[in-house]
């Protein structure tokens, strides 16, 4: 990991990106719990680890490397629809406010460029892979 990407992780971890972790962690196992809610909790544990070091990493599409599966077909499209209607949009727009107030200073700015990365990623969250930005 470059220095200036492990630099900002750390910032992020110290000013809030752990305890959002932990609570897509949570909801994650609470999705897992409920067993119909499994493709969402994969999808959860995928933004938590995204919300854990955000900076030097990306979501992809899995199938864009030939991994296609159960969530990259129209399954995976009907659970986004569904993702969406039920959590995805709130989630969302707690990331845009979250962005809105880090975006305030000019320390902040790359810390609301996460929170929008993260922001796409919970509208849309099944069929997505993160993967690192310097392979």
């Amino acid at each position: 990991m470059p220095p200036v990407s492990f630099l900002l992780n750390v910032l992020w971890i110290v000013f809030g990106g752990f305890f959002m972790a932990l609570g897509w962690i949570a909801a994650s196992i609470i999705m897992a719990i409920t067993l119909v809610g499994i493709p969402w909790a994969r999808a959860g544990f995928n933004i938590a680890l995204y919300s854990f070091l955000p900076f030097g990493h990306e979501a992809v599409p899995r199938d864009r490397y030939g991994r296609g599966d159960l969530g990259t077909g129209p399954f995976g499209a009907i659970g986004n629809v569904i993702w969406f209607l039920l959590a995805g949009w709130w989630l969302a727009l707690g990331h845009l406010i979250a962005a809105v107030g880090f975006a305030v200073t000019i320390i902040g700015i790359p810390f609301a460029w996460a929170h929008l990365k993260l922001a796409g990623l919970a509208l849309w969250p099944i069929g997505r892979e993160i993967v690192p930005v310097y392979r």
